[in-house]
């Protein structure tokens, strides 16, 4: 997990301002937007396919990684948190919590730095995906434009960042294809998240994670191109654990890049369900 945002008082910032949602999209779908086909996009031929899996604190990212780590050829990449908690002896996630308006641009600079390290990672000779757990464009579009929304994050460390993610998306390849948006309640993800009783998450409150839901809406659901031109495959991490692992099953060949490789190809009807499900 990421750190979250608190002001001088102690209570947290003034929540985000809802942006207008895509009219296509309904609240729960499972399923491909058709906006971004998985075909649209060609796969350089030189390096695995890619894949991040996207959510709320407590959405399932973990465990999703760690059912697909068993998948030969499949190359997994959790959250460097140990990197976040030990910077040459520095507890950068401890700093956060203790003076988040002081530590948190540095946290997020270094943390976009990290996440740039894993996503650029060379693979192994034999792996066929690389999977990430959250990605350096997450980091951009979703807990920096939070912070920076929310008016914690000042309008010059913002830029600065922004600055080093263009950069980085101009020289370095952090291409995607395809993103997997494990869609939940906060509601749902709160109670998850104070049942596992993770020491850095005793101090989140259920309001970040309701402005952390809507930052995701905007950049995966809004059809706003100008954040996101990867194909999203949207599934209900909302039910049970038994129910979610049917969904990876179902939709593995997609999570797998099989579709994009051309091993499988996307039936017609498959997208006309989508498009029902979207109401199109």
């Amino acid at each position: 997990m990421e750190g979250y945002v608190l002001t001088d008082s102690g209570k947290t910032a003034t929540p985000v301002t809802p942006v207008k949602r895509s009219p296509t999209k309904r609240t729960n779908f499972v399923g491909i937007s058709p906006q971004r086909e998985l075909t649209n996009i060609r796969t350089p031929t030189d390096r695995p396919f890619r894949v991040s899996i996207e959510g709320n604190i407590g959405a399932g990212k973990s465990t999703l990684i760690k059912y697909f780590s068993n998948f030969a050829g499949i190359e997994t990449y959790p959250e460097p948190i140990e990197w976040w908690r030990n910077l040459d002896g520095h507890n950068l996630l401890d700093l956060l919590y203790s003076d988040s308006n002081k530590w948190y641009s540095t946290f997020q600079m270094y943390v976009q730095l990290t996440r740039l390290k894993v996503q650029t990672s060379i693979p192994k000779s034999s792996t066929t995906v690389q999977m990430f757990e959250r990605s350096v464009q997450n980091n951009r579009y979703c807990f920096v434009e939070q912070a920076y929304q929310t008016g914690v994050l000042h309008n010059a460390d913002y830029t600065i960042i922004d600055e080093w993610f263009k950069w980085a998306k101009s020289n370095c390849d952090i291409t995607l294809d395809l993103i997997v948006y494990l869609r939940s309640t906060p509601e749902i993800v709160y109670d998850r998240m104070v049942s596992r009783k993770r020491p850095e998450e005793a101090r989140v409150p259920l309001e970040y994670l309701r402005q952390l839901h809507q930052s995701h809406e905007t950049w995966l659901m809004s059809d706003d191109l100008n954040l996101n031109t990867v194909p999203v495959l949207v599934l209900d991490a909302d039910t049970t654990l038994d129910e979610i692992f049917e969904q990876y099953k179902r939709n593995a060949h997609k999570i797998l890049g099989h579709e994009k490789k051309g091993t499988t190809i996307i039936q017609q009807n498959d997208k006309d369900k989508v498009k029902r499900v979207l109401d199109l």
